[in-house]
């Protein structure tokens, strides 16, 4: 049974003006530890690649949040909810802390499409119940 339906669009221009203005903050902010080093190791070899990388996480989490009818309130955090990528290639979402324990209550799992095209990052995330 669907529980939620998220969608979310990037625009990474702001992205990139976000990161200018703030620098790494905005992505300690938003990235999860492992996030956070994949970030870092694509954006030294390959800045633009970096930005994508933030802006489709950024552009997941926005769209689990919807999904899941909390938006960016607790147990709803940024560093709580970490977009990971299975052998196959497929996003995945991996929650921690008390963002996992209210999932699990609830019996909920998650769908998570991401893309990227030019100057926008998409999401589409379907939430089920058990």
């Amino acid at each position: 049974m669907i529980y939620g339906i998220g969608t979310d669009i990037c625009d990474i221009r702001r992205m990139r003006e976000t990161l200018e203005r703030h620098g790494d903050r905005f992505a300690e902010r938003v990235l999860a530890d492992g996030e956070l080093a994949t970030w870092r190791a694509r954006g030294q070899r390959w800045p633009e690649r970096g930005l994508r990388y933030l802006a489709t996480r950024f552009s997941a989490k926005e769209a689990f949040s919807k999904a899941i009818g909390l938006g960016m309130r607790m147990p709803m955090t940024w560093r709580s909810c970490e977009v990971v990528n299975l052998p196959s290639g497929q996003p995945a979402i991996v929650l921690h802390g008390a963002l996992k324990d209210w999932c699990e209550e609830r019996g909920l799992s998650v769908h998570l499409s991401v893309t990227d095209e030019s100057d926008y990052a998409a999401s589409f995330c379907v939430v089920e119940r058990d």
